[in-house]
């Protein structure tokens, strides 16, 4: 059993690789003996992501993207491909919410701008299909490939306040499940597509969401959240990497079209 989780040597690529979730995503594949392609907008920090994966004896390649422009994204395939030749996995971990598409007081659902709902869902979405189209095509051409979207909990059990966020992430789980069946359908079996949707991990987007900057005591939404995680806690980085090792490699060979919820239990609690 063991053998069906080896990556040694695939090509990864992670969108929005140099994120915190992402990263340590990143890290761990390539310890896991992935080639990994950090691609991220912020080059520096992909760069140094890429260097402290390389000192740890990994293999890391550092890639300026915008998964919202299609040159950007065709030009990220040539240099993986210049420099590692193929793609076997694509991880879709571009994404993220803006301020100013949140319902906070005084900002009502009724006020949303136009503007940051429609880059919410441009982020989240277009920055799912771009990268797809793109780097799906090649792995359609090679005859099989991975590729691994990023979810949420708001797409299962929408939350107050976020409103364009939770309408995007459910679009990502619908467009897992279309482009599975696409994929298996029109091109070849042996390409999977599946998605996991992480529960309520502390980032830097949302930390002072749910603890207090000055205390670091919990918020009100904070312990809600907790209420209704029958594990808890928040989640880490690490709680979502035996779940990646698992959807990218051969162990998951017969898994596609799923939304794998890595959430303490959230999902799974009714709240009484």
């Amino acid at each position: 059993m063991q053998d069906c989780f080896d990556i040694r040597g695939k090509s990864v690529v992670i969108t929005g690789g140099a994120g915190v979730l992402c990263g340590a995503m990143a890290s761990d594949l390539a310890r896991r003996g992935a080639k990994v392609a950090v691609a991220d907008f912020d080059e520096p920090r992909a760069i140094a992501l890429c260097k402290k994966i390389e000192s740890a004896g990994g293999t890391a390649l550092a890639v300026k993207i915008n998964a919202l422009e299609r040159a950007s994204v065709e030009q990220a395939l040539k240099t993986v491909l210049d420099k590692v030749g193929r793609v076997d996995v694509l991880i879709n971990g571009a994404g993220g919410n803006k301020k100013d598409a949140t319902c906070s007081h005084p900002t009502t659902f009724f006020d949303l701008p136009d503007s940051a709902i429609r880059m919410v869902f441009d982020l989240n979405c277009l920055g799912t299909i771009i990268p797809s189209q793109i780097f799906g095509k090649h792995m359609a051409e090679r005859g099989e490939g991975v590729i691994v979207n990023i979810s949420s909990m708001n797409a299962f059990r929408p939350l107050t306040n976020i409103a364009a966020y939770s309408a995007a992430k459910a679009a990502i789980s619908n467009f897992t499940q279309w482009l599975a069946t696409y994929l298996a359908q029109r091109h070849s079996s042996k390409i999977r597509v599946n998605a996991i949707a992480p529960g309520f991990f502390l980032t830097e987007q949302n930390r002072f969401l749910l603890t207090d900057e000055k205390t670091g005591e919990l918020t009100a939404r904070g312990k809600t959240i907790l209420d209704h995680t029958p594990m808890r806690r928040f989640g880490e980085p690490d709680d979502l990497l035996g779940t990646i090792a698992w959807l990218v490699s051969d162990a998951s060979r017969f898994v596609t079209g799923i939304v794998v919820p890595v959430d303490g239990g959230f999902s799974a609690f009714s709240g009484v």
